[in-house]
């Protein structure tokens, strides 16, 4: 889509996404106008975007900064959503916001579900948080969707996941990929380590962001969820890791009560699933994987292989993984004599039958007690 001579907004812009939405939008031919702190300067953007340098948290410096300019696009990708939503109303000819996926009641607290848990897959108009839910924060971004759309009524607001890949402020897959580097012979995963969430490699929530902004008609007014189009478990991306840093190692899988050094990789007291549907942003927003989740996950592992975080340093301690290889290992230890006992005593019991996998069970593995 050619855009030869319009105007582009964008609020933020200098995170993980930003330059590739920036430079995204000037291949369109906008011309890219970036509200930021200034905090976060990157040589990512080129030399003809403009920067304006305030506070998009603060509405009325915001305000300030940007005068009475119009823009014939606007992308809010930082500061406080609600406040901008209203600011620029009446001032950009198409407006596309982002926020996150929290929105959808259980996501905070999977227990308040019946069956426990989400879906699997998500759906995309699945209830939202309600108004009694108990965390503050997953119910304003409920209240900050309603804002974009009280002002924008035919706005494109763009639910993102956790995203991963390069310049991440807090990267999520770094315990993984330094326990590569230090060469564990083990990792503890829970639960097998068999849990999903949506995820989404930096340049494809990007990729999506620009969909958006190329204002398809089908999506005016809408709200969608940015992901990979598959998910892969922590076991999966665990395996993929070690793999890419050239290194092998035994997944050691701990009930989740017991497996704490994996609280950091699930990010929640909970190994239940997170898998969003992302269906109409497949139809409406034209949506496909620039880079498919095995290679973004490969991809992710070597940037952070070669910018590594400082040990011990502020970012581990947000990350909030002691990396207490010592401690590991006595877990692991504890964990086997355990089995050993339990194996021991699971053993002595007889069946009238051994269970099985069931007549119509079919694999590369004997069925139990069948011939």
């Amino acid at each position: 889509m050619t855009t030869a001579g319009k105007t582009a907004l964008v609020i933020g812009g200098t995170g993980p996404t930003g330059p590739l939405v920036v430079d995204g939008l000037a291949e369109r031919g906008f011309e890219v106008t970036i509200v930021h702190t200034g905090r976060h300067e990157t040589p990512l953007i080129g030399p003809d975007v403009r920067h304006i340098h305030t506070d998009p948290f603060d509405g009325e410096a915001t305000g300030e900064a940007l005068g009475g300019e119009e823009f014939d696009l606007a992308v809010v990708m930082y500061g406080r959503l609600r406040v901008l939503a209203a600011l620029l109303a009446g001032r950009c000819g198409h407006f596309v916001s982002i926020g996150g996926v929290g929105v959808y009641r259980g996501f905070g607290s999977p227990d308040d579900l019946f069956p426990l848990g989400m879906p699997v897959p998500l759906a995309h108009d699945a209830p939202l948080v309600g108004d009694g839910e108990e965390f503050r924060k997953l119910r304003m971004i409920r209240v900050t969707e309603e804002a974009v759309f009280e002002h924008h009524p035919e706005a494109i607001h763009l639910r993102y996941p956790q995203l991963y890949g390069p310049r991440q402020p807090l990267p999520r897959e770094w315990p993984l990929v330094r326990r590569a580097l230090d060469r564990r012979p083990y990792v503890v995963v829970p639960d097998g380590g068999l849990t999903v969430k949506s995820q989404g490699w930096i340049a494809n929530a990007a990729h999506a962001t620009l969909l958006a902004c190329d204002r398809p008609a089908a999506a005016v007014g809408g709200i969608y969820n940015v992901a990979d189009s598959t998910a892969l478990s922590i076991a999966q991306i665990a395996e993929i890791i070690a793999d890419e840093l050239g290194h092998r190692w035994e997944l050691v899988s701990l009930p989740y009560d017991l497996a704490a050094p994996s609280r950091p990789m699930v990010g929640s007291w909970s190994t239940t699933h997170r898998v969003l549907d992302i269906g109409p942003t497949v139809r409406d927003l034209g949506y496909a994987d620039v880079l498919e989740p095995t290679q973004a996950w490969r991809s992710a592992a070597r940037w952070l292989a070669e910018n590594p975080p400082e040990r011990g340093g502020a970012l581990e301690q947000r990350l909030g993984d002691p990396f207490d290889y010592d401690a590991e290992d006595r877990l692991v230890a504890a964990w086997s004599a355990a089995r050993n006992d339990l194996d021991t005593a699971v053993s002595e019991i007889a069946w009238r039958f051994e269970p099985n996998y069931g007549s119509a069970y079919t694999g590369n593995r004997p069925n139990p007690g069948v011939s």
